[in-house]
């Protein structure tokens, strides 16, 4: 009886004792789940903040400093996608273009366009194949290429008519196709002009670039600039643009962080759809009194703000 009694108290406290491991397991794996589910969150709101595209053009003077640093302080200010515009002798900025894409993974961005203002019809096969090996989707003309961009003190021009540079365009973009790129053109105010036959030059390309091979990145503040309407060019030649390039105009006329001037941006937005618009990329050529690492960080939280995603 006595060794019965012995064992039966060995056997209760043995059965404590697993209980009480098993309650304190049972704590730990909560705490862990907990712990962890935490942590999902806190990586899942970073991954909800990158979001929207950054014109490099916007920060070249840090660019040339310093690539590597002022690409993390554009990840950090919490860009997804860029568009470059430093392409020389076959590089991204003095970078190779496989190694300018293998940087740009390691931060997390997306190489989306590329600006290629010095393309020509003799150096275009070549530099396509260096976007396309950069990662890049679009390759974009800034400005009227080969010599046709004029610049003084009185303005942007160019040379020639727009059925000119609309052949020009159409090539290449032609080449793109053939390579798997889209092409696209920037605008600024002047092709907003007639040209010396009477036609408005950025409606004239609208009209006649083939749409399989030629499509428009719509630079908001040049065509607010040129007192033109972006919904009704989006309702005119729907599915057009492709990309956006998104900056405010203050109330001098200057380029200011996007949510700190009057554009609508928001109604302009809601129209997206009509447009065509695909990606859009932050751009302020001038920050004037700001750094532009640091309005960049100004234009990120407009995005937010007025809706973008």
């Amino acid at each position: 009886m006595a060794l019965s009694l012995f064992t039966y108290t060995i056997f209760n406290e043995v059965i404590k004792i697993r209980h009480l491991m098993n309650t304190k397991l049972i704590r730990l794996s909560l705490k862990l789940a907990f712990v962890a589910l935490f942590l999902a969150g806190c990586f899942s709101a970073v991954a909800q903040d990158k979001l929207g595209g950054l014109a490099l053009y916007t920060v070249r003077d840090d660019m040339g400093k310093d690539v590597k640093a002022t690409l993390k302080a554009v990840a950090d200010a919490g860009y997804k996608n860029i568009e470059a515009a430093g392409y020389e002798d076959g590089k991204f900025y003095g970078m190779q273009p496989k190694e300018f894409k293998k940087e740009l993974k390691k931060l997390g961005l997306n190489p989306i366009s590329t600006h290629q203002g010095t393309v020509t019809l003799e150096n275009a096969d070549a530099m396509i194949a260096d976007v396309k090996a950069a990662g890049f989707k679009y390759f974009v003309i800034p400005v009227p290429p080969m010599g046709l961009f004029t610049y003084s003190d009185t303005g942007m021009g160019m040379k020639g008519d727009a059925e000119n540079l609309t052949k020009i365009l159409n090539t290449l973009g032609e080449k793109c196709k053939k390579a798997g790129l889209k092409l696209l053109y920037h605008n600024h105010n002047f092709e907003f002009e007639e040209d010396a036959n009477g036609n408005k030059i950025y409606d004239y390309m609208l009209e006649h670039t083939n749409p399989d091979y030629v499509n428009f990145q719509m630079d908001l503040y040049w065509v607010t600039k040129a007192d033109e309407d972006p919904i009704a060019y989006f309702k005119k030649y729907p599915g057009r643009f492709k990309m956006w390039h998104v900056k405010d105009m203050d109330d001098e006329g200057r380029f200011a962080p996007v949510g700190k001037g009057h554009i609508d941006f928001a109604s302009i937005l809601a129209q997206k759809d009509v447009a065509g618009m695909k990606y859009y990329m932050v751009e302020q050529d001038k920050t004037f009194n700001m750094e532009p690492l640091e309005a960049i960080k100004v234009s990120h939280k407009g995005l937010e703000e007025i809706g973008f995603k």
